[in-house]
This record gives C-alpha cells, structure tokens and sequence, in this order.
C-alpha cells in the first residue's frame, strides 16, 4: 500500500550558486559518502531528499544526514536510511520506498514512493 508520494524539481543554476556561496552546505545536506558528485548529480539527491521528505508527511525531526541517496548493485538509486528518518519511517510502517532521479535542461528532478505493507511478488 502506498503511504506517501513526493517529487521535488531544483533549479541547477540556482543550486550551484548556492553551493558556491556557501561551501559549508555540501556537509550540512549530504552524507560523505555522497560528496565528491557533480553539482547536478548533487542536486539530483537534494530534490531526492525532499521528496522524500514529503512522501513522509513532512520535515518534522528529520535530518539531512540521515536520508543518505545510495546505489543498488545495478547502479539503481535508492536510501539508506538513518536516525529520525528510520524511526519516523517505522513508525509509519514503510518498508520499502522507491526513487527515481533526472536531471536535464537545467533542473534536477526527483520522485519518491513510500510503501508499507508485504513486499509485491510482481
């Protein structure tokens, strides 16, 4: 059963104005193992982070750390989730959530569903 949907688009240009501005906010919203990307790549997992965010319901004690954008064997995106983020996760029974991420002509696109319930044998 589908718990919660989020999408979130971010504009390239203004993202990488603020990273550069603002040097500090790579640490403050992606975990380490996250750094290092392109700044769209980067800003693809920052729309991933809020739309995941919403799907949740919203920000209440989530943290930015805590929802880390990772890669399946296949390369395909997902989350690793940590803290808060887990906890309010559980606590909504989600366990599985589903991403899909783009980025083209200038804005980073992300998708996220949350689900809860058996695993689908699809």
């Amino acid at each position: 059963m589908i718990i919660g949907i989020g999408v979130d688009v971010v504009d390239l240009a203004r993202f990488e104005r603020a990273i550069a501005r603002t040097p500090r906010l790579l640490e403050r919203l992606f975990a380490e193992s996250e750094r290092g990307r392109s700044a769209s790549s980067l800003a693809a997992r920052f729309a991933a982070k809020e739309a995941l965010i919403k799907a949740l319901g919203g920000p209440g004690t989530l943290r930015w750390h805590d929802m880390e954008v990772v890669n399946d064997e296949h390369g395909n995106p997902g989350f690793a989730l940590h803290g808060a983020t887990a906890a309010e996760a559980a606590a909504r029974g989600i366990n599985r959530v589903h991403l899909s991420m783009t980025h083209d002509a200038g804005i980073a696109t992300a998708f996220v569903i949350a689900e809860a319930g058996a695993p689908s044998t699809i």
